[in-house]
């Protein structure tokens, strides 16, 4: 269903943003997941008052491959920049070498922040690199299946579709309903003295 009717507004957008990210088996083992960022305005502009952008011309065109094993550890990953605002802007692409070893499950985000927050890193690769989760978990299918250790997939009780309340959890992994993580033991109360 698309979006309801918008306001009046003018027909051309001015700025568009396109993603795309791709999932790919590899022959050793190993899951190649891509990333492409491309930003364009819809008219001519002037980047911070040298370089002209023609309309249609990407500002930012930017790639990322992060190779990836069954646990979701990252092998290997490479970042390229084709179109970008300063000259010095490919530089960000070799911290980015401090993901190899990251794992993509819980905790990425902070990873990525720990890693590459900052002037350590770019904001537009930082973007591209914390949505890249979902479709590693849509590559690596195994990711979606109950294991041996009693711990339900990854994906549950993360959205509201998976809910370990709602219907989608006791319909597709029933044993699972209602279930909750395993808390802390209580601390030993210390002694004020």
């Amino acid at each position: 269903m698309p979006l309801s009717p918008s306001a009046h507004r003018k027909p051309l957008p001015i700025h568009m943003r396109d993603v795309k990210y791709r999932g790919y088996t590899r022959h050793d083992g190993m899951w190649d997941i891509e990333a492409e960022l491309v930003d364009q305005k819809t008219y001519d502009i002037e980047l911070h008052g040298h370089r002209k952008v023609p309309a249609g011309k990407p500002i930012h065109h930017m790639w990322i491959r992060l190779t990836i094993d069954a646990d979701m550890v990252v092998h290997g990953i490479e970042a390229t920049m084709d179109d970008h605002p300063l000259g010095h802007c490919p530089e960000a692409t070799k911290s980015m070498q401090k993901m190899v070893g990251c794992c993509i499950t819980r905790g990425w985000r902070r990873a990525i922040s720990d890693n590459l927050g900052g002037v350590a890193g770019c904001t537009h690769l930082r973007e591209l690199l914390f949505n890249m989760a979902t479709p590693a978990f849509h590559t690596v299918l195994n990711q979606f299946n109950t294991n041996d250790s009693g711990e339900p997939p990854r994906h549950l009780g993360q959205c509201l579709g998976w809910d370990f309340n709602g219907p989608g959890v006791a319909e597709f992994y029933p044993e699972f309903k209602d279930w909750k993580p395993l808390t802390q033991q209580p601390k030993e109360n210390i002694k004020q003295g």
